[in-house]
This record gives C-alpha cells, structure tokens and sequence, in this order.
C-alpha cells in the first residue's frame, strides 16, 4: 500500500499556523523559506492578529480558508495544539508539523499533553511530523520550510533527529557544490510517525535516490526492520546511529540479556537488513552520495590505479582493513598495462604509473578501461593527483585532461563494475573534476571516505544477492507437549529447569547429550545402572538457583555410585549456604563431554527489536571480549552463516594451533533451528545455550537456560 505521507510531504497547499512578520519567529522564517523558493501551492497564513502577512492575505483560523490545506505547519505553544489539531481536521487537512517542545521528553506533564495531541489528531484524522521537530522541506516541490539558503535539489534524502546534523550536511554539501537533496523530515518525539514512516515514503518517493537516516534511537525497531529489508532491496538506506542503549538497559539474567540492547547489537541488525551503517559523521554525506550514483557493486574484488605510489599504499591499507580484496589481475591484463605504460610502472595490484601519465594523462582511462575488462576485477578506485596534472606540470595538460575526464565517464556509463575517483585536488574542484561528478562519477578528496564508499557498494551488492535467495528457518508447528511444559512453569511463577530446557531442544531435533534426573538417593543406583563407570556431571536442579556454579551446584568428573553421592551431598550443603530457602528438585546427571570448542548461543526478546539471536564463542571471548554477532528472528540461511564468519575469534572455529576445525555447516543448522523453536513459542523470554561444544563432527549443547515470560501468549 502507498505511504499515506505523499498526500504532505509534498503538499499543493501549506497553512502556517502562528505566520507572524516578526522576522525572529518561525512562522515568519517558514513563510520566507516558500515564497524564496517560489513554492507554488497556496499559501494560507493563520494569525487572528492579521490582515495580510509577507504580502499574503491571513486568515484568523483553519475553519476560515478558502480551501483545504493538505499540511499545516503549527509554530505556536504546544497547549494551544490539540484545538488547532481540530481544525485542522475539520479542514481536511492530512497532515500537521509540530514545531512546539514541551512533550514527553521533558516531564510527565508534558507526556500527559503529548498524549492529548495524538488523541486530537486521531480524532481528527491528521498525521503528525514532531512534535519537537525541526522542521521539514521538499526541495523538489520548492517546500523549504525550514528557510535553508544554498540547500539545492538533488536525489539524497534525509530523516535526522538532530535539527544541527541536517544543518552539518546542508553546509556541507554547500561546501562541496555538488550534492543535492530531495526530502528531509525531522522526526521529533515520534508520537505518531517514525522512521519506519518515513523510509516508506523515501522509499517510494521519485526523486529520492538514497535515503540517509540519522538516528538517536527506534521507538519500534522491528517495524523498521521490515520496512527497510524491502526498501533496501531498490535503494541505498544509509544510517548513522548515534550513542548506545546500554545504559537504560534492565538487569538482565542471562549472558544474552546482558549483550542485547547494545549497539552493536542494533549495528548487526540494521546490516541483516541491507542498511549501509557508518560509524563516522563526516561519513555520511560521501557515502549516501557515491550509493546514490553508483548503487552497487557485485563483488569486493578492488583493482587500485594510481600515480604515486604513497597513496597506493595507503589505499591498499584502507581496502584490506574495510574487508575488501586486491584483485588478483589476470596475465591478460597486466600483459595490456604493460604494452602502455613505462617500463618502471608497478603493474600488479596496485597499479602504480610510474611517471607514465605525467605528460599524458589520458592513459589513466586506457588503463582503467583495461582494468574493467578483467574478470578477477569488479571495482576501479582510481588514486592521485587527476584533474591537477594541468595545474602541478603544464596549463596545457587540462585539455588533456578533461578528455580523460570524458573518457572515464563513458566508460562508467559503459559497465555496471564502480569506478572511484580520490583526488589531491578535489577541494579547488578544477574542470576535469567537475566534469566527472556532473557525468555521475564520484570523486572524493579523502582515500578513507572513497574506501567507505567501495564498501559500502560491496554490502549492498551482497545483500541484493542475498535477498534473492533467502531461506528463511522453517516455521515449527508448536508442540502440545513443549506448550504444556511452558504452562506449568508459567503457572509456578518460574523458568524451565535445565531439563525440561534440554528436552524442549530435543522435541524439535536439537541434538543434546543423555541425561538423567535424580531426585533421592535411590536414584544413583539406576544412574550407575544407566552409565556405568562415564565420568558424569552433576548439576542442581531449582528453580530459585539460576546461576549453578555460584552456588556451589556443579560437580565434575564423577565416577561411580559412592562419587555420585558424595556430590550430592557437597551439593546440597554449599547450595543450602548459597540460599537456605532454595527448593531443591533434584541433581541432573550427564556424561562429560569431550573436548571441543566452546560457543554460545543465545536469544532475548528485545523490547525495540523484537527477538534477537546472538552467537559467538564461550569463555572469555563473550563474558569480557563481547566477541558476539546478532541477528533479528527468524534467520535466513545466509544470515547463520554469516553470524558464524562475523565474529573475530572465526580463526579458532577453522582450527588453529593444531586444533581441527569445527563443523560450521552443523553450528548454521543448530542456529536455525533455534531460530524457529523461539519463533513458534512466545514464552520464551530469554534462551542460553552455553556452552555448546562445536566439534568436527556436530555439536553437544551441554547447558540450557530458557527464561519463561509470565505473560499470556498472544
């Protein structure tokens, strides 16, 4: 269904409620913004005060206008709003910008009146932009409300919850003259649209090639997800996500809940949904352009010309370290580079001139024209000094060079591989330069942001190809026994023991080693029975002790009926110290499993996002180098593969120092089937499996903790 924000985002009429000619008041600044750009609508100042305003004849309130206004712009006190709300909607009108603070994000007072506002609007049928907002303008519907000089149209747009970060990139692309936008929205206080709503719109929106997000905070993040898997798939979505929400996270009970809700959490979810996420703000202007230009890239394979071989070096750093690859050049090719370029010239990747394009510039495009053909290569980043060869050697050299310039445009035109320009003169833009980013070409004056872009391309290419495959995990039908076992817990008011966890696991072909529980002595006699001599674990089973080992509640290695009762026994005693009221089930036997690596697997229901898997390895790497990878359920096939090359340990997956290496394809379907066990069961709060021993061969999930929510599935 179309977003229900074209009928004012792009408005063909605009109220100002509050229009004043007082130059210091917003009501006057929006009303400059329309008539300087020559917005073409009609223009309705309400201000019961007066007659005409800015040569615009005004109106003492909505009900009054000649016409409906399809959005108001409301520039008075936010106690004056809900009645405007009102007339507003008795005028027809579908949208209003709310420009007032005073909200929930100052007292409860004000939250009081922000729910107020959006009950009006509901009443009467009016979208709300804010409040708290800074504004909003469609530069190619000539709507500036935000009276913003230099901004001019182009194809980038943008939803930022700083006023001053949308000022940042205006000055900035000022500055650089050559990037325009389509729409901006300031999303404020979110008390009826968000970003979801917004992506939708940029999304479906003709003039908008990329669309930017700048981001304190989700207020319904899985919504957002799934709006931006879908428009991800037709273009760029780039974020900057500010802060972290660690600190207004709960205690949380498991080592999952603890991870969760971080940034890198929100980082790793926002990349399942092919969202271009940079961690740097001067990022975020050259990424979103080169997106916008260039779109994608089908490969990370780099091929790096360039002139001076300082730059080459830094630019081959920049590529490894963002994960990109120096194409390997086939004979062909070098063979083709050689038959043009001095004998000096370095023609394995990087590709270095040697002095070769000093007097003749135009061979950078003969090379890179090479380059492209090659098979191995599916990116060009063309590194130096072009467009000031006629500036550093000879005035003459510009003709030169702007041919080149033409050249290389063509040749862009000419092929879906992205083709990259660094340059040392990029800030005094000199003609060949312009020609270029006129011919939609990027050209960059820093080799960090040109990388970021080649990055960027490469994500987005990835997740294209991914989206064309996906597989998600399959749905389980729940089973009426896992249910019934999820009832009795909710009705004691506790979590699923150990074993009832494991046997959930099995129910649904998770593969988890023979168990027994023992709930009085004459229980070690059929546990002999059952396991002979195995060297066996021991673990308390209550529910008022949820973090066994600090209690004193597991004994390892014990062998033999007069073993297994003696760690009952130490058992009981230490978890009786650990907390004397504890309830005490029973002990839950298992044999000792074999040596392997150890990871962790985890889920909690993120109050943002929804559930979230985490993976990674155990010991240490989670519990201090929170070496972990997330990713929103249900996962896809490549989403669990990716979560277990995503994390830096990956190496002692793979095998090292002698160790074999683990199954990964036995981890990817032990993912999944989490994936769809936690899909089909609401109940589950919280899911850790950690360890779980990863061999060569498959897998052991040694412990389970399923937290239980005390709500009624829905």
């Amino acid at each position: 269904m179309k977003s229900s924000l074209h009928d004012f985002l792009a408005p063909d009429s605009i109220a100002i409620l509050g229009a004043s000619s007082d130059p210091t008041k917003r009501g006057y600044k929006a009303m400059v913004g329309l008539i300087n750009d020559g917005y073409e609508g009609a223009i309705y100042p309400i201000n019961p005060k007066a007659d005409t305003i800015l040569g615009y004849k005004a109106y003492p309130s909505m009900e009054l206008l000649p016409g409906s206004a399809a959005l108001a712009l409301i520039c008075t006190p936010a106690k004056t709003i809900p009645d405007l709300l009102a007339q507003c909607g008795r005028n027809g009108t579908k949208g209003a910008i709310i420009l007032a603070s005073g909200f929930g994000e100052v007292d409860e007072a004000g939250a009081k009146l922000g729910q107020e506002v959006l009950e009006a609007a509901q009443k009467a049928n009016v979208r709300i932009v804010g409040p708290n907002t800074s504004g909003v303008f469609n530069l190619h519907k000539k709507v500036n409300l935000l009276a913003l000089d230099n901004v001019k149209p182009g194809d980038i747009g943008i939803i930022s919850q700083s006023g001053n970060m949308l000022l940042a990139l205006a000055l900035e692309a000022e500055s650089n003259g050559h990037v325009g936008f389509s729409t901006y929205v300031g999303p404020g206080n979110q008390i009826d649209l968000g970003f979801a709503d917004y992506l939708q719109y940029l999304g479906e929106d003709e003039h908008t090639r990329v669309a930017t997000l700048y981001v304190e905070g989700f207020k319904d993040g899985r919504v957002f997800l799934n709006v931006a898997k879908e428009i991800a798939k037709t273009k760029p979505v780039v974020v900057y996500k500010s802060g972290s929400t660690e600190a207004g996270q709960k205690a949380a009970k498991s080592h999952t809940g603890a991870l969760a809700g971080s940034y890198a959490m929100t980082v790793d979810l926002l990349r399942q949904v092919g969202v271009t996420v940079v961690s740097q703000s001067d990022e975020i202007l050259p990424v979103a352009e080169g997106l916008g230009l260039l779109q994608q890239a089908n490969g990370n394979r780099v091929a790096i010309l360039a002139d001076g071989g300082g730059q080459a070096t830094i630019a081959s750093d920049r590529l490894c370290e963002a994960g990109l690859e120096l194409a390997e050049l086939s004979d062909a090719t070098r063979s083709a580079l050689r038959d043009i370029l001095f004998p000096q010239a370095s023609l394995v990747n990087p590709v270095d001139v040697a002095g070769s394009t000093d007097a003749n510039p135009k061979l950078l495009a003969d090379c890179m024209s090479i380059l492209i053909k090659d098979a191995n290569v599916d990116m060009v980043f063309l590194v130096g000094m072009f467009g000031g060869y006629g500036i550093r050697f000879a005035e003459e050299l510009k003709a030169e060079e702007l041919q080149t310039a033409d050249a290389i445009a063509e040749l862009s035109g000419q092929t879906d591989k992205p083709l990259v320009v660094y340059s040392l003169y990029s800030h005094v833009r000199p003609e060949p330069l312009v020609r270029l980013r006129e011919a939609g070409v990027p050209v960059y004056n820093s080799i960090e942001h040109a990388v970021q872009v080649l990055k960027a391309l490469n994500e987005r290419g990835a997740y294209i190809a991914r989206s064309q495959r996906a597989e998600l995990a399959q749905p389980l039908s729940p089973d009426a026994g896992v249910v019934a076992t999820f009832k009795q817990a909710q009705s004691s008011g506790r979590d699923l023991f150990e074993f009832e966890a494991k046997s959930l696991l099995r129910t649904y072909g998770v593969d988890v080693p023979k168990e027994l529980i023992v709930r009085n002595e004459a229980g070690f006699s059929e546990a002999v029975a059952e396991f002979g001599d195995t060297p066996l674990a021991m673990k308390v089973v209550s529910k008022d002790i949820l973090h066994k080992s600090d209690a004193g509640g597991v004994k390892l290695n014990l062998s033999g009926e007069a073993d297994l009762r003696r760690g009952h026994a130490e058992i009981l005693a230490s978890c009786k110290l650990y907390k004397a009221d504890a309830e005490i089930e029973g002990v839950l036997l298992a044999p000792m499993a074999r040596k392997g690596t150890e990871v962790i697997i985890g889920v909690s229901r993120d109050p943002v996002f929804g559930p979230v898997l985490m993976f990674g390895l155990g010991g240490i790497f989670v519990e201090v180098l929170e070496d972990v990878a997330f990713r929103a359920i249900p996962l896809s096939r490549d989403d669990a593969h990716s979560m277990v090359n995503q994390i830096k340990a990956r190496k002692i997956l793979e095998g090292a120092r002698g160790e074999p290496a683990v199954s990964k394809d036995a981890l990817v379907e032990l993912l999944l089937k989490v994936s769809s066990i936690v899909d089909a069961h609401s109940e589950i709060l919280e899911l850790d499996l950690n360890p779980v021993i990863a061999y060569d061969d498959g897998y052991a999930v040694v412990d389970a903790r399923v937290i239980v929510s005390q709500e009624t599935p829905l």
